[in-house]
């Protein structure tokens, strides 16, 4: 008996006014196809994403490669605009080789010669509907993001009360709770600690959940609390950023008479925490690192942070009494001397086009001259949404927006004008800055920079290049240390 694939896919949102079936619905449909058509049901794929999300779906990759791959001879989904946005590019070929696809829905079947043209228009009309409902939303978030609208659900120790400006206001337990945290943070009580006596105290934690460690880092780090209005951290949607308007100012997301987290009391338990502050007698010092590592070492076992522990580095899950598969251990001296030389070496390749180079320019740019860079980048960030903001203003007028509506796109392509600018004369102040990392291409005179850098020099130095430390469990209880063995060492140009 032949053999056929079932792909469902559920948006977040209701299919074109239509509710959405279940998963549930849609499989027993899909089974119900099967038995009627003498086919039997290999594998069941499953996606649940929104409408306007990224064309990327894992297992509707998965599916299409089996099709194509000939693993099943045929592929039914619910409907054509559940199961491809990615146009007639993923349905001609599968139908070239014969491939028999089924679009419940729009009741389609590629065994019928007139409907394969019909599958191919429904899969370019899908994914023309995406592309279009993913442009609207984007626009109306960078909108809000500019009036300093709240984009989401609320974050932890905030409401939206007024639904029409989406402002933030304290909720008055959760903001309790918020300041709690900063002021224990700026005190050195470490996030641990805090994470356990708010469970014990039976405090919510904004998942309804136990209190965990980088719940609190997460709320210490959060621009938010600053009352600044952010955006989606580059290639990392759970980190974000404080968000800059089109003249590259930040912008603020809290209701009127709404006051953010004390400026002071927050730089203090970000520098703490990091460990750039330490408490003591009452007062702030500033803090130094007491490993060269830290932060940086990953244990291969588990994919998480090790912690130095005595004179060695450990797997932070075993030294927190969690388990883990195959916990790393290494030598403070060992790894650290092993990672000094790999750095070392890394640098000197001698080929002017290593991108590696470009990343170490950039970072020793933003850790020598930290205020010109943040300013620079503020610039270019601005000249290049204004940029954009001018080009979408042509497009929409070349798409006929503004038909009968000259005077208003004039208005706005003057305003636009103006507005790239004076974003190019911001920029252009920046432009002519040359950083000299000279002694950083030059072998030996990086390592006489090394053997006479303190510890915190050295770590600054190390991070300009080096992105993730990771090591594997020894091969057995005192086996002699082998770095190139056990250790990874992950350059940002490859991360």
């Amino acid at each position: 008996m032949p053999e056929v694939d079932l792909y469902l896919r559920k948006s977040h949102r209701d299919r074109e006014g239509v509710r959405a079936l279940t998963f549930r619905a849609q499989e027993t449909r899909g089974r119900q196809w099967a038995d009627d058509n003498g086919y039997t049901v290999r594998k069941v794929w499953k996606d649940n994403i929104g409408a306007w999300s990224d064309t990327n779906r894992p297992d509707f990759d998965k599916a299409l490669a089996a099709l194509a791959d000939g693993e099943v001879s045929a592929l039914w989904c619910y409907a054509v605009d559940r199961w491809s946005r990615k146009g007639a590019g993923s349905v001609v070929p599968l139908l070239d080789r014969g491939r028999r696809i089924i679009a419940d829905y729009e009741r389609l079947d590629s065994a019928e010669p007139r409907d394969r043209r019909r599958l191919i228009d429904a899969a370019e009309q899908a994914k023309e509907y995406s592309d279009l409902l993913s442009y609207r939303v984007k626009g109306t978030k960078r909108q809000q993001r500019e009036e300093g609208s709240w984009v989401g659900q609320a974050p932890f120790g905030f409401q939206i009360i007024n639904k029409q400006s989406r402002k933030l206001a304290h909720e008055p337990v959760a903001w309790r709770i918020v300041l709690l945290i900063f002021r224990a943070a700026a005190n050195g009580v470490s996030t641990r600690s805090i994470a356990r006596r708010f469970n014990y105290a039976g405090m919510p934690s904004p998942a309804g959940r136990q209190w965990r460690a980088n719940m609190i880092q997460k709320i210490i780090h959060h621009p938010v609390y600053e009352g600044l209005q952010v955006e989606p951290g580059v290639g990392n949607s759970r980190v974000f950023r404080p968000y800059r308007s089109k003249l590259g100012k930040h912008v603020s997301v809290l209701d009127e008479g709404v006051m953010p987290v004390p400026v002071r009391l927050v730089r203090t338990a970000r520098l703490t925490v990091t460990g750039r502050l330490v408490p003591r007698n009452g007062s702030i010092r500033k803090g130094r690192a007491k490993y060269l590592l830290t932060d940086l070492v990953k244990c291969v076992g588990c994919g998480g942070s090790m912690s130095s522990t005595g004179e060695s580095y450990r797997c932070g899950r075993i030294a927190a009494g969690a388990p883990c598969p195959a916990p790393a251990m290494a030598l403070i001296t060992k790894l650290d001397s092993f990672v000094a030389e790999s750095f070392l070496s890394r640098l000197d390749s001698g080929d002017p086009e290593d991108e590696l180079l470009g990343i170490v320019a950039k970072r020793w740019n933003a850790l020598s001259r930290p205020g010109e860079t943040e300013e620079a980048k503020a610039a270019l960030d601005a000249l290049k949404e204004a940029e954009a903001a001018r080009e979408r203003l042509l497009r929409d007028r070349q798409a006929g927006i503004y038909e009968g509506a000259d005077l208003l796109f004039y208005e706005l392509h003057d305003e636009a004008r103006k507005t790239l600018g004076e974003a190019q004369e911001r920029a252009s102040v920046h432009a002519s800055h040359v950083v000299d990392i000279s002694f950083l291409l030059d072998w030996s005179w990086l390592q006489e920079t090394w053997d006479a850098a303190d510890l915190p020099t050295r770590r600054d130095l190390l991070r300009l290049a080096v992105a993730r430390v990771s090591v594997r469990k020894a091969p057995r209880p005192g086996a002699k240390f082998v770095g190139e063995e056990r250790v990874a060492v992950e350059w940002l140009a490859e991360a």
